[in-house]
Parts: structure tokens; sequence; C-alpha cells
């Protein structure tokens, strides 16, 4: 659910466009962000099935990162920095609460997709998940839904120049098709280890995309603050 993270960042980012979108996709991807560092430090774990060339669906052990509390944690402290780093600024509060808001969107929708492994509380909680990767054709239908509903609520109120606007909605169409192929025809992982650390690098590549295509021309910033000023 890579790209469906991405538009649910997109969504949240359209009710306060005026904080840089980059923040809201990163917060709707920090879950796989923690999950990744945690897996390569040892704290979780990641297995490559022998049935991974059929289900493109690894196996996780991760209550730290994708536990339904551990998930609210995350919301919660990804809300104070965000306050913090946004404090003094107009609607300073609104924003926090809407990067929780992104940060949880990535359990729901991992709980949507995955089979019954994401932990309630810890790792021997019980274990939910819809498991809508089991028709993986519909799976993808519905991601790419996302994607366009995503783009569609941004986009028309971003207030971006037109070139960082199609350069988003490229990067977007871009992760799309990564999810596909990476859920589809992507061969097996060499290692386990060598899929988290290749997977945190594209996470935070996208992320950095993400924060420079978010970013206004200063005249125009400049501007919003005047005008709000006044």
């Amino acid at each position: 659910m890579f790209a469906g993270h991405v538009a649910a960042g997109l969504a949240v980012a359209r009710f306060e466009p005026r904080v840089n979108v980059g923040a809201f996709i990163a917060a709707a991807l920090l879950l796989d962000l923690v999950l990744w560092v945690l897996i390569l430090a040892g704290l979780e774990s990641v297995a490559i099935p022998a049935d991974f060339a059929r289900t493109h669906q690894p196996e996780f052990g991760f209550p730290y990162s994708h536990g339904l509390v551990a998930g609210v944690g995350w919301s919660i402290l990804a809300a104070v920095a965000a306050f913090a780093w946004l404090r003094g600024r107009h609607a300073a509060l609104r924003a926090a609460a809407l990067v929780a808001a992104a940060v949880f969107s990535h359990w729901l929708l991992d709980a949507l997709v995955h089979r019954p492994e994401l932990p309630l509380i810890g790792p021997a909680s019980p274990k939910v998940g819809l498991g809508l990767w089991q028709d993986m054709p519909v799976a993808l239908l519905v991601e790419a839904a996302l994607v366009v509903v995503g783009l569609r609520l941004f986009l028309p109120v971003s207030g971006l120049p037109r070139g960082r606007s199609r350069a988003l909605a490229a990067l977007v169409l871009v992760v799309l098709a990564f999810t596909v192929v990476g859920m589809t025809v992507a061969p097996a992982p060499p290692s386990a280890a060598a899929m988290a650390a290749s997977s945190l690098i594209v996470l935070l590549v996208v992320c950095g995309l993400a924060f420079w295509c978010g970013r206004r021309p200063h005249a125009a910033q400049g501007g919003t603050a005047r005008s709000r000023g006044a």
C-alpha cells in the first residue's frame, strides 16, 4: 500500500495546504519508515516466504511500528513534533492534528490489505487484517482509485506553481507504477536486510522529492504571509 499511503497524505494535505505537502506524505509513510529502521536494528522482522513469487507478500513481525497501540503512539509523537515545528505559525494545532491523522491513516489502510498480522497491542496480542491483498487485482484497483482521489483533492487547492504540481503528480504516478510492479512481477528480494535497506532508501527519496515539489517560491510565500497579516 505504498501509493495508497501517499494518496492519503495528499488527501489530508488538502485541509492545510499552507504546510508543505511533503510533511503530510512523510507522516502517512512514517510507520513504514519506522518499520524498516527497526528491522535493520533487529527489533522487528520480515521474512520472504516460499510462495512470494505468487503472493508478493512478505511475512512481518512488526508490533512496534504497525501495532494498533503503536500506531496511536506514533501518531501522537508526530503531532507533538509537528506542533513544535510549526509553533507560532497560523493554525499550528490544526496542522499537528492533521499530521496525526495522516500517520494513523497508514495503520487503517494496512489493516485493509494485510492478512491478519497487525497486532493490537504487542507481539502476543490478537492480530487483525482484512486481507484485501488476497485478491490482488482488486487491491491494486483500490490503490489506484486512492491515488486519483488524492490528487483530485489536493492539486486544485495546493497553490503550487504549475511545474511543481505536475512534478508532484508525476511523482505520485511513478510511486503507483512501482507499487503495481512490486505487487505483481518483481522478483523476491535477496534477503530481508536488502529489502529493508532498499525500501528505506526509496521511502526517503520519495519524501525528499515530495518536500521539493511542495516548496513554494519565496515571493509567493511572502505574499501569503503579508495577506494573512492584513
